[in-house]
């Protein structure tokens, strides 16, 4: 896994304007994951754990349907944008 790491993509928004966005780290974070660094994948990317936890109910959706499978996506979609957003003014604004 240590080889992963040079197949990332660069973030593009740090390349051209200096900061990073509200993605920077998932790559890593979720290199980190596949690890087993469970602790440093969180403080990498705080919304990995509920990223992973929507995108696994989306993808049991898919191929069993399940009555509040829209309801669990609507909700895990509004907390990782919560957590995404907070993280983020959390690392830009932080001293």
């Amino acid at each position: 896994m240590q080889g992963l790491e040079e197949y990332m993509l660069p973030c593009l928004n740090k390349k051209l304007f200096g900061m990073e966005c509200m993605g920077c780290g998932m790559q890593r974070s979720l290199s980190l994951l596949l690890q087993g660094e469970f602790g440093a994948a969180f403080n990498m990317y705080p919304a990995i754990y509920t990223l992973v936890l929507m995108f696994s109910v989306i993808a049991f959706n898919l191929f069993k349907s399940f009555k509040s499978a829209n309801r669990i996506i609507l909700i895990l979609a509004i907390i990782n944008a919560v957590i995404i957003i907070t993280s983020f003014f959390i690392k830009t604004f932080s001293i």
